[in-house]
């Protein structure tokens, strides 16, 4: 009928953390936080720099939602973590990533709403950089989810990233540590990060089962087992991924692959 309101198809998008997202038709619609505004303002000058790799903000939509282009593709698995042959490819994005906000300064009245905090504070980081949370699309890989984003270190986020897109493997480590290009002393100062960003989430969870803090409560019971067992694991086995980190292979110097 002419000059009928058509009613935009919201489909409801998987999401472990914030409830409430939606696409519709090549946007993503997402709540408003506290962070948002913040959010808006780094992924403006990602655009700006020339950064591919993340959704690009385009307002508020009638109800108020955070509007963000919608980025296509497949995201990784949680359970079997990203492919390793693309592990090299992440740890460039995250390269890029952290060189692209390395000159950029944030709002004053910045809001960050990061769950765990980080070690120290080197640069703006995606914060949350999981499977879940990587599409692989027509143009490479891309990110997407930004809310736990703000300042970080390196090792914080490729502690992370190692956890949950290389699941326990020294090899995939090691791939996206080359992908990277981390120098001798990130790497060195990498190894013990493994087993405390772990613990780290492990802390996250217990205090939100103790509290009743959601998320954090029900991802616990789903989760807080696997968590446990991966800090464990990493403390096991920590002088195998720092040797890991600097062995040799064809092509590098000195057992360390240069980024380029």
């Amino acid at each position: 009928m002419p000059g009928a309101t058509v009613t935009p198809v919201e489909q409801p998008l998987p999401s472990n953390a914030t409830i409430g997202v939606v696409r519709v038709g090549d946007t993503v619609r997402r709540p408003v936080g506290p962070a948002t505004a913040t959010i808006d303002a780094l992924l403006t000058h990602l655009a700006a720099v020339g950064f591919v790799g993340a959704p690009r903000p385009l307002g508020r939509d009638e109800r108020g939602r955070q509007v963000l282009s919608w980025m296509p593709g497949r995201t990784g698995d949680p359970q079997t973590g990203l492919p390793a042959r693309r592990l090299g490819a992440l740890g460039r994005l995250l390269r890029d990533l952290h060189e692209a906000t390395a000159g950029w300064s944030p709002p004053v009245d910045a809001v960050w709403e990061q769950a765990i905090p980080p070690d120290r504070l080197e640069v703006v980081g995606h914060g949350d950089p999981g499977p879940w949370n990587i599409v692989d699309g027509p143009s490479g890989l891309v990110l997407i989810d930004w809310d736990a984003a703000g300042p970080t270190s390196v090792g914080w986020e490729l502690a992370y990233a190692a956890q949950t897109c290389a699941l326990g493997s020294p090899g995939g480590l090691r791939d996206l540590v080359d992908g990277y290009g981390l120098d001798k002393t990130g790497r060195r100062e990498l190894g013990p990060l493994l087993p405390q960003r772990a613990q780290a989430m492990v802390t996250l969870l217990e205090t939100g089962h103790r509290t009743g803090r959601q998320p954090w409560a029900r991802i616990h019971n789903e989760d807080g087992d696997h968590w446990r067992a991966v800090t464990e694991h990493l403390r096991d086995q920590e002088a195998t991924y720092a040797k890991a980190l600097f062995e040799r292979r064809v092509g590098d110097e000195d057992g360390v692959a240069s980024h380029e």
